[in-house]
């Protein structure tokens, strides 16, 4: 015996069936199962019996999402067994049998007893069997089949990763690729277009495009320039169905930032700076700053800054600061107002980067000038040190010497001179206030100070505390003005027996005056031996070498 499946494959509003064709067919002998399909059978309807064998009828399928107020007959089984007045029933076991399907037991007919999803579970595998009303014994071997969950179009697209976000460099060539976004549909793939997919852009015009199959955004406007926007909001939406209407879709956003490039040159913000710095400013301190500005950002507006023209001298400096970009001019030697009051400079500006291909770096150029303002110096002495000498004996009140300083300023103020009395504790001398001649107040003594250092003051009149100093060395020249003395007191012994031409004691003389080893003396007797023809005295021939020592010899 052989059970006979009537199939329902059902569509709102009709029902349909479909054969599957099994690999063999054969005549129908006596007591065989018949085939039968049945296309919108009602209670009573006729059956279309085939003599053949061989018809497989394997699955059914259930539309899914059915909602009407009735179960949904799913299909029909039915045997050669069911004839007359035999007692048989159907059973059903398997996947969902008797809680999502029931089965008539008379009939054979199944039914969906609850709304399906297909996107939950796409298919249930059950047995149906032909068995004894009253005893439940079988009557025929169980029968596999399955029964399909029909997909509809029940489910939008979805972007699962978005809202997405993207980057692209800014003057990027028309169809660049940007990003490439990602919908799912839930839906079946194979059966019909409800998970076919197309890709379009509702916001974001001209600037971006999608292709349609693979959703792969790409520039679509020329030289979109981030200076002049920065940021896109871009809309994509995915439309199932093929992108036919009546499908569904979904949408996400993309929101596309633009990448700097360095296409932007510094400029300075000023063609012209004019700075006017003190003529005392200290070597390494500021003057001014300029400043040149890039559209551009990050490291792309970084510029380094120079000195191209003007300072032949090497007077000025230029140095970037990393925090402000700006460049800060600073003074690398001393200014002098009296000397040059002005300079012209021509500074430039250079991209630290540059773009391959673009002829870079990009520059600029500006021009400072520079005023040196004429500050308060202080008097400048003609030497830093003097030398004067004078006599020992000079009288009082005579002129020494003098000094001189001026004011280096335009102005040139009055000098007006001071001695230092720090030293010159005992007022040896004085100072003309007013042209710098340096007089004798007390006699000197060669043989007491042979020199004498003091410092002399000049002060501008119009502004006392603008003071300089100068060293003047004072050396006293010696006059003769002290008599040889005897180094020693002499006591010659002689013995009675002398010899004439021998030396009875040798003497010798000293001399406070210069010059200390230089000294010439000429020795005599006494008067009161002059006339004693037994003695007299003889000059030495080396006394420069033995210190102006005499003989006195026996005649």
């Amino acid at each position: 015996m052989s059970l006979l499946l009537l199939l329902w494959i059902t569509c709102v509003p009709c029902v349909s069936t479909t054969p599957v064709l099994g690999p063999s067919e054969r005549t129908q002998t006596g007591g065989s199962a018949a085939a039968a399909v049945a296309s919108g059978l009602g209670e009573g309807q006729r059956l279309l019996s085939r003599a053949k064998r061989g018809w497989v009828w394997n699955q059914m399928f259930v539309l899914e999402e059915f909602s009407g107020p009735d179960p949904i007959l799913v299909g029909r089984l039915h045997t050669d067994l069911d004839v007359g007045g035999r007692n048989i029933k159907y059973v059903l076991a398997g996947e969902g049998a008797g809680t999502i399907f029931a089965i008539n037991e008379l009939t054979g007919d199944i039914h969906a007893m609850k709304r399906l999803d297909r996107e939950e579970k796409a298919e249930y595998t059950l047995t149906a069997q032909v068995v004894n009303a009253d005893t439940d014994e079988p009557l025929e071997p169980p029968s596999e089949f399955i029964i399909k969950v029909q997909d509809i179009n029940d489910n939008p697209p979805q972007f699962i990763e978005g809202p997405y976000r993207a980057s692209v460099p800014e003057m990027s060539a028309v169809g660049t690729p940007v990003t490439r976004v990602t919908a799912t549909d839930a839906d079946d793939p194979v059966y019909g277009n409800s998970a076919k997919l197309i890709y379009s852009i509702l916001e974001g015009q001209p600037y971006f495009s999608v292709d349609p199959n693979s959703a792969t955004i790409k520039i679509a406007l020329h030289g979109m320039d981030r200076e002049m926007r920065e940021e896109y909001l871009v809309v994509i939406q995915a439309k199932d169905m093929g992108g036919h209407s009546g499908g569904l879709s979904g949408t996400t956003t993309v929101t596309v930032t633009l990448t700097d490039i360095n296409d932007n040159p510094p400029k300075f913000s000023k063609s012209l700076y004019e700075f006017t710095i003190p003529e005392d400013l200290p070597i390494g301190k500021m003057g001014g700053k300029v400043k040149a500005n890039d559209r551009d950002i990050g490291d792309n507006a970084k510029s380094t800054y120079n000195i191209i023209e003007g300072d032949d001298q090497g007077m000025f400096e230029i140095i970037t600061d990393s925090q402000t970009q700006e460049g800060i001019l600073r003074l690398k030697k001393p200014l002098d107002y009296e000397t040059r009051r002005a300079y012209t400079l021509k500074v430039e500006a250079t991209n630290v980067r540059s773009e391959p291909g673009s002829g870079g770096p990009f520059r600029d150029t500006a021009t400072v000038k520079i005023v040196v303002d004429d500050s308060d110096e202080p008097p400048i002495f003609s030497k830093p040190v003097y030398s004067l000498e004078v006599n020992e004996n000079a009288p009082i009140n005579t002129v020494i010497g003098m000094v001189a300083a001026r004011d280096p300023d335009s102005t040139g103020s009055q000098v007006r001179y001071f001695i230092d009395r720090h030293t010159d504790m005992e007022r040896q001398f004085n100072i003309n206030a007013d042209d710098g001649k340096i007089t004798l107040a007390k006699p000197l003594d060669r043989e007491t100070d042979m020199w004498h250092n003091i410092t002399v003051t000049a002060m501008e009149v119009r502004n006392h505390s603008q003071i300089s100093r100068a060293i003047v060395a004072i050396r006293v020249m010696d006059i003769n003005d002290n008599a040889p003395e005897f180094a020693n007191e002499y006591e010659a012994f002689l013995c009675e027996n002398g010899k004439p031409g021998q030396v009875i004691q040798t003497v010798s003389a000293v001399d406070k005056d210069d010059p200390v080893q230089g000294h010439s003396f000429n020795y005599r007797l006494v008067p009161e031996m002059l006339n004693n023809p037994n003695f007299t005295i003889k000059k030495n021939p080396g006394e420069r070498e033995r210190g102006n020592q005499q003989k006195l010899v026996i005649q």
